[in-house]
């Protein structure tokens, strides 16, 4: 096991440059830590899928296991960002099987060789769908997992981390929330709804939205990769809200009225399973580790979040 190393946001000195590798690179979260680690003076190597277009990029297959361990030498931390979006389909047996083999799979290829390359860190993507529906209770890393399909999904991804944790790596389990960003994420598909005036709250409104800004993001991941954090890490802003009052100051920060509401049933009826897990459910879970460890949070309410997310920099 190689010593682990130090990071840093700020450009590095020269002689203190480190390399991480980055499963799921092109994505909005994955694309965005790249161009952030990139701007410090580190190097990452990404792993692909397909035939490599530039040199610093690996070609792995997750589905058959093929990862060349030479592909991780001199690597100094693995981030693993892979997996299916949970709303991109209807949730048919088929759909949920993709969404699992989306995760657990590359997850147990990439640990394994995290042991076997003595990589000392490993850095995987989970959710706060680990909690299961919360209601009102305010949750932290302590609790428990929860019920349904999305919290049995984040146990056994978590848990394909097993072989890199077993084998001395720092392993951090990165359970992130609704995500806001400028382009892509969350908001890609609720601008164009509320900005016609129809933005409606789901349900009775009152499940919670565990968000994060895609800056906050970035930055929490780089600070799990600095400091001594290891286990389940909420990426989460420090404030969820209801989906009503996220449906209001969205609404607001569009000058748009919010009244409508969509019933449950109707979202049951053109999304199925989905509708109960991913819309009419939520979690009220709360950053403990990032905040007790030290992490300061540039976007610290929904206000703020969603000005920058929409660009308003002046509202914030």
């Amino acid at each position: 096991m190689r010593s682990r190393p130090t990071w840093d946001c700020d450009p590095v000195a020269d002689g203190d440059v480190t390399t991480v590798a980055i499963a799921g690179s092109s994505g909005l979260i994955g694309s965005a830590l790249t161009a952030a680690l990139r701007a410090a003076g580190h190097q990452v190597r990404r792993l692909v899928r397909r035939v490599p277009s530039s040199p610093d990029e690996r070609r792995w297959n997750p589905e058959t296991g093929d990862l060349n361990p030479a592909d991780l030498e001199g690597v100094d931390a693995v981030v693993n960002l892979c997996g299916v979006n949970v709303g991109g389909g209807r949730w048919s047996g088929a759909f949920k099987q993709s969404l699992r083999d989306s995760r657990i799979e590359p997850t147990e290829v990439l640990a394994t060789a995290v042991a076997t390359s003595g990589v000392p860190v490993l850095i995987n993507a989970s959710a706060v769908g680990f909690y299961g529906d919360t209601h009102s209770q305010t949750v932290d890393e302590t609790a428990s997992a929860g019920a349904g399909f999305l919290a049995r999904l984040c146990v056994d991804w978590e848990a394909a981390t097993v072989p890199a944790a077993d084998a001395g790596a720092r392993v951090v389990l990165a359970r992130t929330g609704l995500v806001l960003a400028p382009e892509g994420g969350l908001l890609a598909k609720l601008r164009p709804v509320f900005s016609l005036g129809l933005g409606a709250r789901l349900g009775n409104g009152r499940q919670y939205m565990p968000w994060i800004t895609l800056e906050d993001e970035v930055r929490a991941l780089l600070f799990t990769l600095t400091g001594d954090v290891s286990g389940p890490v909420n990426l989460t802003g420090p404030a969820p809200v209801t989906n009503a009052e996220f449906t209001t100051a969205l609404g607001r920060a569009l000058h748009r009225p919010t009244p409508l509401l969509v019933p449950g049933f109707a979202a049951r009826i053109a999304l199925g399973d989905f509708a109960d897990e991913g819309l009419l459910a939520g979690q009220r879970a709360i950053p403990a580790v990032l905040e007790g460890a030290g992490f300061d949070f540039r976007h610290r309410t929904i206000g703020e979040a969603i000005a920058y997310a929409l660009n308003q920099r002046g509202t914030e």
